[in-house]
């Protein structure tokens, strides 16, 4: 890697509103959000941290190629049970089948990030999976975690972080990384990389 890009704009190649909530509350504050209009691999003979990391780099790439002045971090949150990936559901119904299929068991949360700068000529990249035990949820459960929870745009069809008390068990690793980004790792990465 090379030393610190001082000065340089930083820029968070997502439209996830939740990725943004966790870089400023690390305070990384005054990033430009520009989310690539990409198409991600799926591919289920990768790896959960080889596809991550594949699909964090396409949209690290697209992004960085407009933005060469800038420190473009990426990334891409895959939910795995049973080694199968969990997408985001196309609609309630799928949403509630995945909720279904992780009540009472464990699974695991991957996210690859890769920042890159100088145009994408420089590069670090990393992957993070964390395990989460889900309660069991009936049908019950399942309506009252949607009432407060929109599972369409979140991988696994849930968000860790919207009524968590309904569904979460336990966790072992970074809480973060379940909402996308995993921010132990990530913060001090690009603290560096920026030169602060």
């Amino acid at each position: 890697m090379s030393g610190g890009v001082e000065n340089r704009r930083l820029v968070l190649a997502s439209q996830s509103p939740r990725r943004a909530e966790l870089l400023k509350a690390h305070g990384f504050e005054g990033f430009e959000i520009c989310a690539p209009d990409v198409e991600e691999a799926h591919d289920e003979a990768m790896s959960p941290e080889a596809l991550t990391l594949a699909n964090a780099r396409l949209k690290a790439r697209v992004v960085a190629a407009q933005r060469r002045e800038a420190v473009v971090v990426a990334a891409d949150t895959l939910v795995y049970v049973d080694g199968v990936p969990l997408g985001k559901p196309g609609d309630l119904a799928e949403g509630r089948r995945m909720l279904e299929r992780l009540s009472g068991r464990a699974h695991q949360v991957c996210t690859g990030v890769v920042m890159v700068w100088d145009g994408g000529d420089a590069e670090e990249a990393f992957a993070v999976v964390t395990e989460v035990v889900f309660k069991v949820l009936n049908a019950e459960v399942i309506e009252a975690y949607h009432a407060v929870c929109d599972p369409l745009d979140k991988a696994g069809g849930y968000g860790i972080q919207d009524g968590t008390e309904l569904i979460l068990e336990w966790i072992t690793g970074s809480f973060s990384n379940v909402m996308g980004l995993p921010m132990e790792e990530v913060g001090p990465r690009l603290r560096r990389v920026l030169g602060e």
